[in-house]
């Protein structure tokens, strides 16, 4: 699963059919996360959903005949990481989504860039702040305040319900620098990694949800369509949807792949309209746009053209959560 370089020019058909899968996947978990809630406590969604997972990762790992991490150091990061990465965005995202529109959590969720730059610099010194950054920083947050609607006025449930959305994706900020520092570093694949994430998010939740939201009722006791949200959510959204996500690297190299960031929002807008039925107020995806204009100034998006892939072997080795609804 992993690889040390990229070919110069991977044919589109080759990936593309991929990457708009993905998209598509990862959009529509905003759906499933808010058909799942009107049942289910959101953290017992992300129990189910997270174990869910876990499962079909560690079903995928034993058929390449790969392994999961064995040193004390990496289970140890795997803490933090799967805390933040896994556990605490999945159940804000569930928290949220009772309150608002399944799309505009899935536009929340695209601004996790925002957040993982200033921590990358300041804190895990991973990254270097340039003017360039800078500006897509800046911009990027007029963004957030624009989806916010600050001029209507703070507070009210609605409100709450995006700040929760909010938290989630400063989850996503603080484990990506995170993983980059203590965890890229390591030998072992990206699916290796992923899946250990996911067993350590799973024994995290199975502690704190009896004691949050009580015994999680039989799957016996839900409807279908919550029932299928739920697997949706883990083998697709949470499990499969990983193993694409490592073959757009491979075939179009971590640059182009990581640009799957931008169509989330749109597969979560879509999903949520055709679906729901669900309606936003004008400025919210105004908002969303700045916030993903934003987002590619700071990437350096703009201006790529011409420049040679980069090699996509740490990428294949890090697990990226901001791409995750």
């Amino acid at each position: 699963m992993t690889v040390e370089t990229t070919p110069d020019r991977a044919p589109l058909r080759s990936w593309l059919p991929g990457f708009v899968a993905l998209a598509a996947i990862w959009g529509s978990s905003f759906l499933f996360i808010k058909v799942g809630v009107t049942e289910l406590h959101p953290v017992q969604l992300t129990l189910f959903r997270v174990a869910t997972g876990a499962v079909t990762l560690l079903v995928v790992l034993a058929v390449l005949r790969d392994r999961l991490p064995r040193e004390p150091r990496v289970w140890a990061h795997m803490l933090v990481v799967a805390a933040f990465g896994v556990a605490l965005p999945f159940t804000l995202f569930g928290f949220g989504e009772q309150r608002v529109e399944s799309m505009l959590a899935g536009i929340w969720n695209a601004t996790t860039p925002l957040i993982v730059l200033p921590l990358a610099v300041l804190v895990f010194r991973t990254e270097r702040l340039t003017a360039r950054r800078a500006v897509g920083l800046g911009l990027g947050f007029v963004g957030v305040l624009v989806v916010l609607g600050v001029w209507e006025g703070v507070g009210g449930a609605h409100f709450t319900g995006q700040l929760m959305c909010f938290g989630a994706a400063a989850c996503y900020g603080l484990a990506i620098p995170y993983q980059k520092k203590f965890i890229a570093g390591s030998a072992h694949s990206g699916l290796s990694l992923s899946a250990a994430q996911l067993l350590v998010a799973t024994a995290q939740l199975a502690l704190v949800a009896p004691l949050v939201a009580g015994a999680p009722p039989m799957p016996t006791d839900l409807s279908l369509r919550v029932v299928a949200s739920v697997l949706a959510l883990g083998a697709l959204g949470t499990g499969l949807a990983f193993v694409i996500n490592m073959r757009n690297i491979r075939l179009a190299g971590a640059s182009t792949a990581s640009t799957v960031t931008y169509l989330i929002p749109v597969f979560a807008v879509l999903v949520g309209a055709v679906v729901l039925g669900e309606r936003m107020n004008w400025h919210q995806p105004v908002g969303a746009l700045v916030v993903l204009v934003g987002v590619a100034v700071a990437q350096g998006l703009f201006g790529r053209r011409g420049r040679r892939p980069e090699p996509v072997a740490p990428a294949a080795r890090t697990v990226e959560p901001a791409a995750r609804g």
